[in-house]
């Protein structure tokens, strides 16, 4: 295993097409509910407990072993919105293309041929992170902290947040999130014997009321 390889899949300047997306957070700013570092750090904790469990559990369970069909409809149980899912299937699209571009392998063309329009994200995730040698434990890494670095950076430009206290928010947020990588891997641990049922469906409806309002504004800056 190589850790420079978990560096390069962690890195914000991966081609993944995560810059294009807010996670929720251009919708909270608009509605007021993001306005300073304070909120965002609520914001951001709120999603790596329930967005963020969900979609480290997904991937580690894909690097697991867990087929990416079985995977793909259990992650589209656990998001009622549609623009949610449209939104984690377009991320999933464009993360397999950076992924057979870096890690070239039969698994992941596979993939691609059984999901043209693209799987979600976190499904692609875990097989991107096997096809590049990683465990289990860093594909939920890398989930868990997408959750949260993607609308922190968002809220930078959104609202001309100091870059230093937005990352701040991420430093301090650290512990919690291998609390939650360590939740999802033992979720995924147990779905290997008692199916994907086992995996969390942790619940943020506003993140879901938020993104069908977002997708329905006529001027937006992010596409999620």
């Amino acid at each position: 295993m190589s850790r420079a390889a978990l560096l390069v899949l962690a890195d914000g300047r991966f081609p993944a097409g995560g810059h294009a997306h807010s996670g929720g957070a251009e919708a909270a700013v608009t509605a007021g509910r993001i306005t300073g570092a304070a909120d965002l750090a609520d914001f951001c904790r709120g999603r790596l407990h329930t967005a963020g469990l969900v979609s480290a559990s997904l991937a580690a369970a894909a690097v697991l072993g867990i087929g990416p069909a079985v995977l793909d409809e259990a992650a589209d149980a656990r998001t009622p919105s549609p623009a949610l899912r449209d939104a984690a299937r377009r991320l999933g699209r464009q993360l397999l293309r950076a992924g057979r571009a870096t890690w070239p392998c039969p698994e992941l063309d596979a993939l691609g041929r059984e999901f043209p329009k693209g799987a979600h994200q976190p499904v692609v995730l875990g097989l991107v992170a096997r096809a590049a040698g990683l465990e289990a434990a860093d594909a939920a890494h890398c989930a868990a902290y997408e959750s949260v670095s993607g609308p922190a950076t968002a809220t930078v430009r959104l609202l001309s947040l100091d870059p230093f206290d937005a990352t701040g928010v991420l430093a301090r947020l650290a512990p919690e999130l291998d609390g939650v990588v360590g939740r999802a891997v033992a979720a995924a641990g147990r779905a290997l014997d008692e199916g994907v049922d086992a995996l969390p469906a942790a619940s943020a409806p506003l993140l879901e009321i938020g993104a069908q309002a977002h997708a329905a504004r006529a001027v937006r800056l992010f596409a999620s």
